[in-house]
């Protein structure tokens, strides 16, 4: 048998299960101090994904007591991102992973990384983001305010895997795969023709984790941008890390940019607290060392700091896989503020507002957790909320938006980014689903 044969076979049985369980509860690995197992060392990482299938019919999911949902827009192309501009309306990011470059044969790669390659492709296909991007950014207007946009059109298109979307003046700058763009705004205008200006190139090439995200300071002098690690932990070698798992700071005017903070394996959701103006962000913490580990994170960000990636996690836990070791490292690093479970896959993230949420929700951040695929039981795959009390987090994360899960644990939908509409209601993009979910207070 061939060796391609082979290694589609050996994938495909990895998928049909395999790794441990998870030997915590899911509660033990959430909040300020979270409880963390000793690595799993087994070959064979844990592969466990909920198959996506999407919404049928007019299906949805399940609110909180207290709060509705409605349908903002369906029929979307894999939105992933979501931002409100000044006069309501809504741009929504489709987007998806830009291709993969061509790589040698063999890729210089012995068998068991080749099948751990054709298992996380199978993976991916499995959780639906298989499709090709469809690079471009839709405008949603819903005029009466029922909560049922009755515009959907292209707003922007021929873009490079688009994420992140920030106004800043009459400016909309918008985070690619590759590069921090910009393009005039009028408010009120439905469509751009205008191509992007580039403001400032961002690490790509191989594109491990490729969203980027973008946010503003109040000043709107400074924008902040995150970007993935090339890698789990580093095994395509730290030249390929150069500027990545991190935070960079843009200078609005000039475009030119300063690391921000660093060891940050894969952040995403990125605001500033309206009440203390301190900058957080949830991260997408390492992966293969067992169903109860690493918890991901969400944390505020200081200037200059560095948390870990990839030689250590929560601090000084040295993870042994890393090579060569970097005890220097691992001393600089600083525990991220409030874990929120093992692999939950935080990927959107803003902060309340008392305008449209009851007063239980109204201080706080709300939590788009995309769902695992190496955790047994499965976890995440809904919206939650963390309460905030003087900056702080200040109590376990509370459901928002549930039931994306059947049951038969497979995917209807899976929450990606998260923010709150001109009334305060929140606006949830589902990958899956293909829609745009908006959750305001029950009538």
């Amino acid at each position: 048998m061939n060796r391609p044969i082979l290694t589609a076979l050996a994938a495909a049985a990895f998928l049909a299960g395999c790794g441990e369980t998870a030997k915590l509860p899911a509660e033990a690995t959430i909040g300020p101090a979270p409880q963390l197992a000793a690595p799993d060392k087994r070959m064979i990482p844990t592969v466990n994904i909920a198959p996506a299938v999407g919404w049928t019919d007019t299906a949805g999911p399940t609110p909180a007591n207290g709060l509705a949902v409605t349908a903002l827009a369906r029929g979307l192309d894999h939105p992933r991102w979501v931002y409100t501009l000044p006069n309501g309306d809504v741009l929504v990011a489709e987007s998806n992973k830009p291709p993969k470059p061509k790589e040698p044969k063999d890729g210089g790669d012995g068998l068991f990384a080749q099948i751990r390659n054709k298992v996380m492709g199978m993976v991916m296909a499995r959780a639906g983001a298989g499709v090709p991007s469809a690079n471009r950014i839709t405008l949603l207007r819903d005029a009466n305010g029922d909560g049922v946009a009755e515009m959907k059109q292209v707003f922007l298109q021929n873009l490079t895997s688009p994420y992140g979307m920030v106004l800043v003046g009459n400016e909309l700058f918008i985070a690619n795969a590759d590069a921090l763009v910009k393009v005039p705004y009028t408010e009120g205008q439905t469509s751009i023709a205008t191509p992007p200006t580039v403001v400032t190139d961002l690490p790509a090439g191989i594109n491990h984790h490729w969203t980027k995200n973008v946010a503003a300071n109040r000043e709107g002098t400074k924008l902040y941008v995150t970007v993935g690690s090339n890698s789990n932990i580093g095994e395509n070698g730290m030249a390929a890390e150069e500027g990545r798992a991190a935070i960079w700071e843009v200078d609005v005017k000039s475009g030119a940019k300063r690391l921000f903070a660093s060891g940050l394996r894969n952040p995403n959701g990125l605001g500033f607290d309206p009440d203390t103006q301190v900058l957080w962000t949830v991260v997408n913490e390492r992966d293969e060392i067992g169903s109860d580990l690493v918890p991901d994170y969400l944390t505020s960000v200081k200037d200059g700091a560095f948390y870990g990636w990839p030689w250590s996690y929560y601090g000084g836990h040295v993870d042994g896989r890393v090579n060569p070791q970097r005890p220097d490292m691992v001393a600089k690093a600083i525990p991220p503020d409030y874990a929120l479970g093992s692999h939950v896959a935080p990927l959107g993230m803003t902060f309340s507002s008392a305008r449209g949420m009851p007063p239980e929700l109204a201080n706080g951040v709300f939590i788009g957790e995309h769902g695992s695929w190496n955790r047994k039981p499965l976890s995440g795959y809904k919206v939650v909320f963390v309460p905030f009390i003087g900056g702080r987090p200040s109590g376990p994360p509370v459901d928002v938006l549930t039931g994306f899960l059947n049951a038969e644990e497979k995917a209807q939908g899976r929450p990606v980014g998260v923010a709150l509409d001109k009334s305060g209601a929140l606006l949830v993009a589902d990958d899956v689903g293909n829609v745009v979910w908006r959750v305001s207070k029950a009538r």
